[in-house]
């Protein structure tokens, strides 16, 4: 890999995407508290040790572990706020060439873009949960991105094994602009017959050849990202969805969600 990865963020997003590119180069995660820094180390060495390398991954709440970065991807909470805080604070630690990525599932790129401050060297690098299973990787690309920034996005992706696609900078790409309503009327179908989560989802798996049921892929990547991604793409998100979260049943990572884990 030529270039110098380094990740600002500690989600499963992040610790999958440095899991990868630790089989490539040297990576570098920059956590932004005590607790998250620990969370993930243990994610990050867990997902290498099934990839079968060892963990070349430096993890540091002290945003100095991103100097010398070449290419830095902000892998934080979907959130346009959030986001632009992280290159805010990080402006003094980004060299002049490097490029600058985020992973939003569903923001406007351009939007972002400008908000870091360099939206020359910008780029909306959509990598998918979990990242070392998923090949596809949507590039959007603001405006004012340079040829340069476009050129490096795509030897990045086909360095890290992925396969990439440039997409429009429209709410939610191709993948879940398409998805999410069709995951939305999963939950209601559960709705108005009362069929259970498990029911939804073996008929989808064993009917349509889908590797998981609409329910389960909901609580994969989280109901309240999924709530966040309807909301950003203008469709309509289930009452179910919704009492779900104000439970805090959130899916798999907080154990309950449409399934139980």
């Amino acid at each position: 890999m030529s270039e110098r990865l380094a990740i600002a963020g500690s989600g499963a997003i992040a610790c999958g995407l440095a899991a990868v590119a630790a089989t490539r180069g040297p990576v570098s995660v920059w956590a932004r508290s005590n607790g998250s820094c620990e969370r993930a180390s243990a994610k990050v060495n867990a997902l290498c040790e099934k990839l079968g390398t060892e963990p070349d991954v430096t993890i540091s709440r002290d945003p100095e572990v991103l100097i010398g970065a070449t290419f830095i991807v902000e892998a934080v909470v979907e959130d346009a706020e959030a986001k632009a805080s992280v290159w805010r604070s990080l402006n003094g630690h980004v060299g002049q060439d490097t490029v600058l990525a985020t992973t939003t599932s569903s923001l406007p790129i351009q939007a972002l873009a400008d908000a870091s401050g360099h939206p020359e060297r910008f780029v909306g690098l959509h990598v998918f949960n979990p990242v070392p299973k998923m090949d596809l990787v949507e590039l959007a690309f603001p405006t004012q991105a340079t040829e340069d920034t476009r050129t490096r996005a795509r030897a990045l992706c086909g360095a890290l094994g992925k396969t990439a696609v440039e997409v429009p900078d429209t709410p939610g790409f191709v993948v879940n602009r398409l998805l999410f309503p069709f995951l939305f009327e999963a939950v209601r179908l559960m709705e108005r017959t009362g069929l259970d989560a498990e029911s939804v989802d073996t008929c989808m798996r064993l009917g349509a050849g889908h590797p998981m049921g609409p329910l389960a892929l909901l609580d994969l990547v989280g109901l309240d990202v999924s709530a966040a991604i309807g909301e950003t793409i203008g469709a309509e998100v289930p009452s179910t969805v919704r009492d779900l979260i104000a439970e805090g049943a959130l899916g798999r990572k907080s154990g309950r969600g449409f399934h139980i884990y």
